[in-house]
């Protein structure tokens, strides 16, 4: 229902639902701020939209009403929550389907399920979540993900100033969670050396209120970065298929990009890249997970986040890795990370 990463780890079950029963009807309950990035998503029947609280909590009982007249057949919570688990119970459908009680983010939520699945011992979340479809004796199948996004003129035309489809790399130095993110001037230093070894400008990414940070990046880069405009996710999903490569920490941008195929290198401080990062496996991964004493916590408990112990030369020998494996950059500009 929400945070972006969780919806696109989330739509490879759709697709494979779709793909056992072309003529299948697939609804998604989703909350409202994080409803954009299903607009983009192909095989869905509607999007269940719920809003905020206060006064708009009285569409919660217009929405459950909604649901109930559908008749479903299932309902899945793949979130694990207990206000995802909540709602798929409300939904009368005639089997409500979740994860075991110790496969749950929050345990209670087993409760409200009729029916409980172990997942497949699988480390990536993906694989996880495709784990349900033991419920209906379906196998897991490839990993799709049905995303369709076109982008709005602006993006547009700030992709043709860097160069076009496939010319420039996009930095996203923002997360919500504070240590999560990796020092807006070591961003900068990446753009400059990326430039400077493969001639390759840099775009920075930014979401609400992160303007600031971006433009820090763009202040650090010597004129080797720019700054995206501002996107809706049907512009960010586009910026992030068109790039020749992606750097960013474990935050949704990632993962869109991910969904996009694109090549990728993580920044991982506090979360598991076996758990949360690229599932392609020629994608890089620099973490620091290994050491961090606060793994899913929003703020560091040591008063140094540990992603800052990441330093350029290794991203960089990483970005020239992927796209060297990629064979987007000719080799003869591979700098050797110095």
């Amino acid at each position: 229902m929400s945070a972006l990463g969780d919806i696109v780890h989330a739509l490879p079950v759709l697709a494979a639902l779709r793909r056992a029963w072309p003529a299948a009807k697939v609804d998604w309950i989703v909350d409202e701020a994080y409803a954009s990035i299903l607009s983009l998503a192909e095989g869905l029947h509607q999007r269940i939209v719920v809003r905020g609280q206060g006064p708009e909590a009285r569409g919660y009982v217009s929405a459950v009403r909604h649901l109930r007249a559908q008749k479903y057949d299932a309902a899945l919570d793949l979130q694990g929550l207990i206000k995802s688990a909540v709602w798929a119970k409300a939904s009368g459908a005639a089997r409500v389907i979740g994860f075991d009680r110790a496969h749950l983010r929050e345990p209670m939520a087993a409760s409200f399920y009729s029916e409980t699945v172990v997942p497949l011992d699988a480390p990536h979340v993906i694989q996880k979540n495709l784990s349900i479809l033991q419920a209906f004796d379906l196998a897991p199948g490839p990993i799709e993900l049905p995303l369709h996004p076109e982008a709005a003129s602006a993006t547009t035309n700030a992709l043709v100033a860097v160069g076009g489809s496939k010319q420039y790399v996009v930095l996203n130095p923002g997360a919500a969670w504070p240590n999560k993110r990796w020092p807006a001037e070591r961003f900068g230093a990446l753009a400059a050396k990326l430039h400077a070894h493969t001639r390759l400008r840099s775009l920075i990414t930014w979401g609400p209120d992160e303007k600031s940070l971006a433009e820090a990046v763009v202040s650090a880069s010597g004129g080797a970065a720019s700054l995206a405009p501002p996107t809706a996710i049907a512009d960010l999903a586009v910026i992030m298929r068109d790039a020749a490569l992606v750097v960013s920490g474990d935050t949704g941008p990632l993962h869109i990009a991910a969904a996009m195929g694109t090549p990728l290198v993580g920044l991982y401080g506090p979360t598991w890249p076996e758990r949360n990062g690229p599932w392609n496996p020629d994608d890089e991964v620099i973490s620091k997970a290994g050491g961090c004493v606060c793994h899913h916590k929003r703020k560091c408990l040591r008063g140094a986040p540990c992603i800052n112990e990441i330093d350029v030369p290794d991203v960089l020998a990483a970005a020239e890795r992927r796209l060297l494996s990629a064979k987007l950059v000719p080799r003869s500009l591979g700098g050797g990370g110095s």
